[in-house]
């Protein structure tokens, strides 16, 4: 299962490529990467119930 994220390039949903997960300064989650597409920087902050889901895809792409 591939995050999902907007990609501001493309302009389009996208998928991310090479995620790193992320703790912002007030403790919430968030992932970055890269655009499938056209490789450019992306960012997305986690909703509560997607936290979980980064933990799994990392184990899964290992």
């Amino acid at each position: 299962m591939q995050q999902v994220g907007y990609c501001i390039k493309c302009k389009a949903k996208r998928e991310f490529v090479e995620v790193i997960d992320v703790v912002l300064v007030d403790g919430r989650k968030a992932i970055k990467g890269k655009c499938a597409v056209c490789g450019s920087f992306m960012f997305k902050i986690l909703s509560t119930k997607n936290r979980t889901l980064t933990s799994q895809l990392n184990q899964a792409c290992s």
